[in-house]
């Protein structure tokens, strides 16, 4: 029995005015063991976020993750799966559980299968991989910096393949996360958006989106990743769904934090710098957990015990 050790980092989308095209890795991670076994069925244990609540059977977010790859890759279905799985990333709280699950899945079923050397069609890439993990989350902005790490940028082509270009972040910028107990499915939160904008605010999110780049990446002047954050497309459509959130972020921002909302929410994603480091904190008060984080430079992490 082969077994293969994967790391995911958490990821925060969207970053403000990047909508579904701006991604960040974090460092908070998820441990995932996978392997084949000869003995049938399929046997899960889950350790922290989600033990007690997660399907530990056939309808595993991994699980279904690794079986949708076998199938791409041409091979036969394993009779026996073994997950053991250490989570750390909040669930339904906009850090990118899911798509940290899903690549997980899909870098473990590759990863064994070309170990065993089951595949049938070649190499199974890691443009295979990405645009799988696009197909199965729906978009792309969570996969990319989960993959690959840093500060993405994703986009689909006109026949629809996904694609992702990755870029380095200022050290000087440190993501600050404020997660609360409370939950929000993507699914809801996605479902309070219209389907059209004016176009004075999705041109005001193109420039915003530019510039957060530009911020970044580059030594900020002063308030400049304040404007950079700022957005018209998503959050305030979304905010009748956590209002809490919306006033956090309302309130670091009137101090002059720049806090977005995290994904699709409820998290507040803030980017600390040494002039608002010390202007987080009081604005939050005790319903919510604060984490300092750095940003994860390599995304999703594959080892074989064996060869360490």
């Amino acid at each position: 029995m082969r077994t293969v050790e994967i790391r995911v980092p958490a990821t925060s989308a969207n970053l403000g005015p990047g909508f579904d095209a701006l991604g960040l890795a974090l460092s908070l991670y998820d441990d995932v063991e996978a392997a084949l076994t000869d003995e049938a069925g399929i046997h899960v244990t889950v350790e922290g976020e989600g033990a007690g609540e997660v399907n530990l059977g056939e309808g595993h977010l991994i699980v279904r993750a690794m079986r949708t790859t076998f199938d791409r890759m041409g091979i036969k279905q394993p009779s026996g799966i073994r997950l053991h799985c250490r989570n750390r990333i909040p669930h339904a709280r906009g850090l990118g559980s899911s798509s940290a699950a899903l690549c997980a899945g899909i870098l473990a079923a590759r990863a064994l299968a070309e170990g065993e050397q089951l595949s049938e069609r070649g190499r199974f890439s890691d443009d295979d991989v990405f645009a799988l993990a696009t197909e199965i989350e729906g978009h792309p902005d969570n996969v990319a910096p989960c993959l690959a790490g840093g500060l993405t940028v994703a986009w689909y082509d006109q026949s629809g393949t996904p694609h992702m270009v990755k870029l380095t972040a200022d050290v000087r910028i440190r993501p600050v996360v404020v997660v609360p107990a409370t939950r929000l499915a993507t699914e809801t939160a996605r479902g309070l958006l219209p389907k059209d904008v004016p176009h004075k605010d999705a041109s005001f999110n193109a420039g915003r989106a530019a510039l957060l780049i530009a911020a970044l990446t580059q030594r900020p002047e002063p308030g400049l990743l304040l404007a950079a954050t700022e957005d018209r497309l998503h959050q305030h459509y979304r905010a009748p769904a956590m209002r809490a959130t919306a006033n956090l972020v309302e309130r670091l921002r009137a101090v002059g934090v720049p806090a977005v909302v995290s994904g699709a929410g409820p998290t507040v994603l803030a980017f600390s710098t040494s002039d608002t480091q010390d202007l987080i904190a009081p604005e939050v008060g005790n319903d919510w957990h604060i984490q300092q984080m750095d940003v994860d430079p390599v995304g999703a992490n594959v080892q074989f015990p064996e060869t360490r």
